[in-house]
């Protein structure tokens, strides 16, 4: 005989599994590269790459909260936040988090980013439950405790160190501040000594309640897997933690950063006792949803993506002036940064400018002949294919695109796009965005008359 309240928990739970919507977003060929999507009851969000070929799997849950995302006086929340998750849930000491995925001879990691943050496992595709019970109950029923806080400060503290040693990590930060001032872009992802230090648990725990509901997490599988599977222990893995029966979730606020970006030409030097000289020169990008992004990559790639590319033949091949000498992109959801990085002794700093800016002014004015351009096409092409050959590069690739752009791209889509970018598109792309005025990061033993000329060199 069935009860009234079992009868009501089967409705219930009926009800909940018919607003549970599932898509195919990518089908592969008989199965393999296939991408699934499953929208739980409470916005939760699964997707899926099914790669039956391998033995592996990579877990992962994305959450759509990054260090721009923070105030001032939360400096470095976000990223103080990924440590304590692995300090301990109601279920698990850290030492059992850790325990239970050596034990299978596993990996678990997490990055933060400045608009997003990521936990994931690499494990066994026979010990996939296990990964996916162990990270979610760390996104979901971590305690957050005093003790943990303050044990762990020093830990984060030790890895700020740790960047302010390392000055070719530490100019990109400079960079950042260079282009976007005391922003949240602008602002490094670890936050700096003084708010690491002002941070409390329970300011940690309400920046937890606040961004970590369902509605802005994604949860992304590859490997040797099967869809339904996966979105049934992850499912019951939330809702033993009530996670998908929440109803205080917080809209992500929109990220404007269009007003943040500073005059064009600005320097920032920082005088420190180093071997090197590391400079970083570079002007406002494009965001991430921008269709030119892709005619913005194959440039990236011609002008300091490979030993064939323009900087490191002229810098490096021809001078000898730089071992590391190298362009990158970064584009945002509003904005992006286009930058060359270079490290070289101090005494040649004016001249690996030079050649720089020198380069890119021409490529600005005169573009890129065809033959360069087709041979950063190729190259980009295969670094992409090549850059997918694993599970958590895989679980990266579809975690990510579901967070920032909500859509899903095959592989072949992505080699189409780059394949279609013609030398008119990568020449007013090259125009439209080396042609503005660059801005100068320098972290070395600078001398007062290599400041001034410095200054000069973005004029």
């Amino acid at each position: 005989m069935t009860s009234r309240s079992s009868q009501a928990t089967a409705r219930t739970s009926s009800e909940a599994r018919a607003v549970a919507r599932t898509q195919t977003l990518l089908k592969g060929k008989d199965g393999i590269g296939t991408v699934r999507r499953t929208t739980l009851p409470g916005g939760l969000r699964v997707v899926t790459e099914t790669l039956p070929s391998v033995r592996s799997a990579t877990f992962g849950i994305w959450a759509n909260v990054g260090s721009r995302d923070e105030t001032p006086s939360l400096g470095g929340a976000t990223h103080y936040l990924e440590h304590l998750l692995f300090k301990g849930t109601h279920k698990r000491s850290a030492l059992d988090i850790s325990a239970a995925i050596d034990a299978v001879g596993g990996e678990m990691n997490a990055f933060t980013a400045k608009e997003y943050t990521c936990y994931y496992a690499r494990v066994l595709d026979t010990d996939l439950p296990l990964a996916i019970d162990v990270v979610c109950d760390m996104l979901t029923g971590s305690l957050i405790l005093q003790e943990d806080v303050d044990a762990e400060r020093g830990v984060i503290l030790e890895e700020i160190a740790m960047t302010e040693d390392d000055p070719g990590d530490c100019v990109h930060d400079l960079f950042a501040h260079t282009m976007f001032g005391d922003t949240p872009l602008g602002r490094p992802v670890l936050g700096t000594v003084d708010t690491v230090n002002a941070l409390t648990a329970d300011r940690v725990r309400r920046f937890y309640k606040k961004h970590y509901d369902p509605t802005h997490l994604v949860v992304a599988a590859a490997g040797n897997i099967d869809h339904a599977t996966v979105v049934r222990q992850v499912r019951r893995a939330f809702d033993k933690a009530g996670a998908l029966s929440r109803t205080d979730a917080v809209p992500t606020p929109p990220r404007d950063g269009s007003r943040a970006l500073r005059t064009a030409g600005k320097v920032e030097l920082q005088n420190r006792r180093t071997e090197q000289a590391h400079v970083v020169l570079g002007v406002p990008g494009l965001a991430r949803t921008d269709e030119r992004r892709w005619a913005l990559g194959v440039l990236n790639t011609a002008l300091g993506g490979g030993m064939s590319s323009r900087l490191f033949q002229e810098v490096r091949e021809k001078r000898g002036l730089a071992y590391s000498v190298y362009s990158y992109t970064s584009g945002f959801a509003d904005t992006g940064l286009f930058g060359v990085y270079a490290g070289c002794r101090p005494s040649q700093v004016h001249d690996v400018l030079k050649i720089c800016r020198d380069e890119l002014d021409r490529v600005a004015s005169d573009g890129l002949p065809d033959e360069e351009i087709e041979r950063a096409i190729g190259q980009l092409s295969g670094s992409t294919v090549l850059g997918l050959e694993d599970t958590g590069a895989l679980m990266n690739r579809i975690g990510k695109s579901e967070l920032c752009w909500g859509s899903q791209m095959s592989v072949d889509e992505m080699l189409a796009r780059i394949s279609a970018v013609t030398p008119d598109d990568v020449r007013a792309v090259a125009g439209e965005v080396l042609g503005q005025r660059p801005s100068l990061s320098v972290i070395g033993p600078l001398k007062d008359k290599q400041a001034d000329r410095l200054h000069e060199a973005v004029s």
